[in-house]
């Protein structure tokens, strides 16, 4: 299969209904979507329909996950030479612990609601997670080789979930496992943010259609900054270190929107939701801890963006399925 860097899924990849061709990156979607549920939880303190509207998007976020992962299930039982070249795919090979991650945020977003049902979907994205992310890095590290053309934010992936492991794990009282997947997610997030800024400035620009993958810089220190509060419970220098530094990478994203506003539209686009949803969870959670003004205005601000990036995400990607324009074969 040709791996081609610049191929994730676009205007010229095949038809929706064919199921062979269905990628790994739709469930980058649910991270979105669960991302709103979390942010519309965490403004809650604040905004009086923000309860209402996050179970609305729970429950649609729910069902999207369901179909999605039912559709991707019959690839694997009708496709499994499909789904293994997707896993040998030098840059798609990052998009697995999306499925994860998937898991441990509609954990979270259960808890509050229906504990018990969040308990044992939170065991299974853990145990998704640790199986995905060692056996990602192993083939990071296997006899094949990488070019720098092939790393791109994207590989942050592995290493944002396993900080997300602590959001939900810490208050369900698995303190230790909290911060044995907290302690692997920063360590790889510090070694993966020099990779890749080296391979920004030293080497040929992130091609166009993985481009927007930029965005998940924002998401390590914003789901950090959330993790870590609920490991320690108190506000210290380092949670403010997570938290500034998100700001730091959202100011440097800002900087590149003449670059994204011009771009077609493809399934990496998603890469944009998540973490602008969790730059607002970490602002109101900061703005509710410390009572700061200035850190409520930031989550809604952020809250809107990441109102306006789903709703043209969404009405993006129907387009394009209508259109043919996704699940082509490469």
């Amino acid at each position: 299969m040709n791996h081609n860097i610049d191929t994730l899924s676009g205007p010229e990849t095949a038809s929706f209904s064919r199921l062979e061709h269905f990628p790994v990156t739709f469930f980058a979607v649910i991270m979105g979507l669960m991302g709103l549920t979390l942010a519309f939880q965490s403004s809650s303190p604040f905004l009086p329909v923000a309860d209402v509207a996050s179970h609305v998007f729970l429950a649609v976020s729910i069902l999207v996950f369901a179909c999605i992962a039912g559709i991707y299930a019959l690839k694997f039982l009708r496709y499994p030479d499909a789904l293994k070249d997707e896993w040998n795919h030098p840059v798609k090979l990052a998009f697995f612990p999306t499925m994860s991650i998937a898991l441990l945020l509609t954990a979270t977003a259960l808890y509050t609601d229906f504990p018990g049902i969040a308990r044992i979907v939170w065991l299974m994205g853990v145990a998704a997670q640790g199986i995905l992310t060692l056996s990602v890095l192993t083939g990071w590290i296997s006899n094949r080789s990488f070019e720098q053309g092939h790393l791109t934010p994207a590989w942050f992936i592995p290493a944002v979930g396993n900080v997300i492991v602590p959001v939900a794990g810490a208050h369900m009282g698995y303190t230790e496992v909290s911060w044995l997947f907290f302690s692997g997610g920063m360590i790889f997030w510090i070694v993966l943010l020099t990779l890749v800024f080296n391979r920004m400035v030293f080497h040929d620009p992130i091609p166009g259609r993985l481009f927007p993958t930029m965005v998940i810089l924002i998401a390590p220190p914003a789901v950090a900054f959330v993790a870590y509060y609920n490991l320690v419970g108190q506000i210290d220098p380092f949670a403010r270190i997570l938290l500034n530094s998100a700001y730091v990478f959202a100011l440097l994203i800002v900087m590149q929107l003449p670059k994204l506003v011009r771009l077609p539209f493809a399934l990496s686009w998603w890469a944009l939701s998540f973490p602008v949803a969790a730059l607002t969870i970490a602002s109101f959670r900061y703005a509710h801890i410390m009572q700061s003004m200035a850190h409520q205005v930031i989550g809604f601000m952020s809250l809107l963006t990441l109102c306006v990036i789903i709703a043209g995400l969404v009405y993006r990607t129907l387009v394009a399925i209508t259109r043919d324009e996704v699940c082509r074969p490469e």
